[in-house]
């Protein structure tokens, strides 16, 4: 064995190499079992999502045995004459359908603006709203209450889902997933104006006011389908509804500005 400070500084340095490398070694074992675990579990997560997507998929209402027609009326009693005497009104049943061309297009325009501007557009889903929707969430640090619905969504939603009442995040993203699903096959059984039609007499309007015809009752005195006069702003009917108003009932009602809201939007009053 050589002990001069050369053969010293020799075998050091292949004990030195020779210890850097089987650390090496054991690195690259490392990276390599790391890397072989994430994709296991990237593909066992991948495979659970996708089986409970599947699931929760599968347990879709049909769309041929749903019902997406408003149901629930209010009750007119007429004397011998056929003369109103007194309307009848239960919970849900506020509404007096009305068909889609007496609906003025103003109105219609003003709903779709304000609800789904990418009605006529899209399949059912708005993909560019729910990008949308997920980008300002994310930005929000997790606050994802931006709406994506669409006015088919939203239909389904109070007339097949119960109007959304979940107690969980877990109901609630399979609800919004289901419905999507839904949305697909429905705009592909029912024209937009069916859907259209049926929304506008399905959405809520403010204390139990159901649909457009209700509402213009309640809110104008008015069918909905009566004379209108184009203008440029309706804000002296917006106003004042906006903070509170007395109704001859007597009641308080503080959101009823979003009727007026939307007239206010498609630029119309009553006379």
């Amino acid at each position: 064995m050589n002990f001069s400070h050369k053969g010293i500084q020799n075998r050091k340095h292949q004990l030195e190499s020779a210890a850097t490398h089987r650390l090496h070694k054991l690195q690259l074992i490392g990276i390599r079992l790391t890397l072989i675990g994430l994709i296991f579990v990237s593909l066992f997560a991948g495979s659970f999502l996708i089986g409970m997507y599947t699931s929760i998929l599968s347990s879709t209402p049909d769309v041929n045995s749903i019902q997406i027609v408003p149901k629930g009326y209010t009750t007119t009693i007429v004397d011998s004459e056929g003369n109103p005497i007194q309307s009848l009104v239960g919970k849900d049943a506020n509404r007096e359908y009305v068909t889609l061309d007496k609906i003025p297009e103003n109105l219609q325009n003003a709903f779709i603006a304000i609800e789904d501007e990418r009605f006529r557009k899209h399949n059912g889903v708005d993909t560019q709203g729910v990008l949308r929707a997920l980008t300002i969430g994310i930005k929000n640090k997790g606050d994802f209450t931006q709406g994506a619905s669409t006015i088919t969504q939203q239909l389904l939603k109070n007339q097949v889902f119960e109007g959304g009442e979940e107690n969980t995040l877990f109901e609630k993203i399979k609800r919004k997933l289901q419905e999507q699903f839904l949305a697909l096959q429905t705009e592909k059984k029912y024209s937009k104006n069916q859907i259209l039609e049926y929304y506008l007499n399905t959405i809520n309007l403010g204390q139990n006011t159901l649909g457009v015809q209700a509402a213009s009752k309640r809110y104008f005195n008015k069918n909905v389908s009566d004379p209108f006069r184009v203008c440029g702003s309706c804000r002296h009917y917006a106003e004042p509804i906006s903070v509170q108003s007395d109704f001859p009932s007597g009641e308080k009602q503080s959101e009823t500005h979003n009727c007026f809201n939307l007239y206010e939007k498609s630029g119309i009053y009553f006379q």
